[in-house]
């Protein structure tokens, strides 16, 4: 699942009647995903942290790390 492969793909290579089944087994993987998720999504929305504040008069938008589409 780290390396993305999807959870039904095992669910069906396992064998496994339920996904879960599988889902119950491999948990501990799932957690871990969702931790990294996490942190990616923090690191995005903080952004990288800049010195310059000297000049912020509060009229621009703050800096976004991720591009808007």
């Amino acid at each position: 699942m780290e390396q993305g492969v999807k959870l039904i793909v095992f669910k069906e290579r396992l064998g496994h009647a339920h996904i879960g089944v599988t889902a119950a087994v491999y948990a501990h993987v799932r957690l871990r995903l969702q931790r990294d998720a996490i942190n990616t999504l923090g690191t995005v929305l903080n952004g990288p942290t800049t010195a310059e504040t000297a000049n912020d008069d509060g009229d621009e938008p703050p800096p976004c790390a991720a591009l808007v589409r």
